[in-house]
């Protein structure tokens, strides 16, 4: 484990009426910042994740600065609300490629937002944009100019976690109800496809639009169709608590099965806790006895306090870390297609290992020329020629109205 001492910084940031504000760590020159977009849900669906996801890039940031900064200059978030809609994302990315001028940007979360940035701003604009959370299938064969990577596994991977979970469990006839979106329908087609490949039934699926008033008419549909066992709920906390008070109001459902979107206390919180009391769910996990994620682990409840059971906050760190360790190599803030190319060099094998919060030791060995390879919070950040990493799932429940994992695994492929 690494030997870091780090001083306390009082970190805030808010948003302003343009969902954008900038960060100051007060420990480094202010002349010339380098500056690092947080593309971050901080309202709208999935905004339960949104501030923890950010509390994990600053921690990072916060570490870098500690030990000498970027380039030995301050490291600075600039934060940009995606609101969790294409559109708001589009908006929050331009302004901080053309008002604020990052170097590169971390997020978004929804795949359905990171996607159309990547696309319409970060390739365009030579913006390295490293996602922590985004998981949807559609990104491994995006047209991005490698621009897009992301610190978490494919949906690819978490619908055989799926099926191997439910079908352990002995299910064998599953209904589901997915957002309608990126994410949604790739976890649907990968979950699909891999719990029939094991010899489950999906009785029916259905797509359901973010913000409607009722899916009654949704839920009944999918409850009269060949007698599913439980239903599968892939989707995000705001409309998905809605989907499962109507589920129970109505008796279409009693038992439910939940992804990564679904992965939060809040969802407990306002459903009941005994009622949901445990109910199963799959998500990307970490494995939590590594030396880099029990130092992560001590380093956030030192700056923030306990840490959250939310998931991407370890993701959202990594994706920090490995951005300011591409641009330390790069050796410029300004050149994109420099800090591009720079990412796998600093995460792939082979090279030194750099575990969080090794920064002083990173800079010194690319200083001296000699390759580095970034283990990360959340495990070894592989890049493959997609930009995308492998990873571990938790099969976790709710219990005492939080979220517990009961193990960590990896899916059989």
């Amino acid at each position: 484990m690494p030997n870091f001492s780090r001083r306390a910084f009082g970190i805030a940031a808010s948003l302003t009426a343009a969902a954008l504000t900038a960060v100051t760590l007060p420990s480094l020159a202010q002349d010339s910042p380098v500056k690092l977009g947080a593309l971050m849900p901080m309202t709208g669906d999935l905004q339960a994740f949104g501030e923890n996801c950010l509390n994990g890039v600053r921690l990072a940031i916060e570490q870098i600065n500690a030990a000498g900064g970027i380039l030995g200059q301050e490291a600075e978030i600039v934060v940009g609300d995606t609101q969790t809609a294409a559109q708001p994302a589009i908006d929050a990315a331009n302004r901080l490629v053309s008002l604020e001028g990052v170097s590169a940007i971390v997020g978004a979360l929804a795949s359905g937002n990171t996607i159309p940035v990547a696309t319409s701003v970060a390739a365009p604009n030579s913006i390295p944009l490293v996602s922590p959370a985004s998981t949807a299938p559609a990104i491994s064969p995006l047209e991005d100019d490698d621009f897009l990577f992301r610190t978490v596994p494919s949906d690819a991977f978490q619908g055989i976690a799926l099926a191997d979970v439910t079908r352990a469990e002995g299910l064998e006839n599953l209904a589901i109800i997915y957002i309608n979106n990126d994410y949604g329908q790739g976890l649907n087609d990968s979950f699909t496809a891999a719990f029939e490949a094991q010899g489950g039934t999906i009785t029916a699926s259905s797509a359901y639009e973010p913000g409607q008033a009722s899916y009654r008419g949704e839920l009944q549909q999918l409850a009269n169709s060949g007698d599913p066992e439980a239903l599968v709920l892939i989707g995000y906390p705001e409309n998905g608590t809605t989907i499962l008070r109507q589920a129970l109001e109505e008796g279409f459902f009693e038992e439910f099965i939940f992804t990564d979107g679904m992965r939060s206390p809040e969802v407990a919180e306002q459903i009941g806790a005994d009622i949901l009391e445990g109910s199963l769910g799959v998500s990307p996990q970490a494995l939590t006895d590594s030396n880099s994620y029990e130092f992560f682990a001590s380093s956030y409840e030192e700056s923030f306090g306990e840490l959250p059971p939310t998931p991407y906050i370890d993701t959202s760190y990594d994706a920090a870390f490995v951005l300011a360790l591409a641009i330390q190599k790069a050796g410029s803030s300004t050149d994109g297609a420099a800090i591009r190319d720079a990412l796998r060099q600093v995460a792939n094998a082979p090279g030194t290992e750099i575990l969080p919060g090794e920064w002083e030791k990173a800079v010194e060995l690319i200083a001296a020329g000699e390759d580095i390879q970034y283990t990360g919070a959340s495990g070894g950040i592989n890049f493959d020629d997609n930009g995308d990493v492998s990873g571990t799932f938790a099969r976790w429940t709710f219990s005492g109205g939080t979220v517990v994992d009961l193990e960590v695994f990896e899916p059989e492929l």
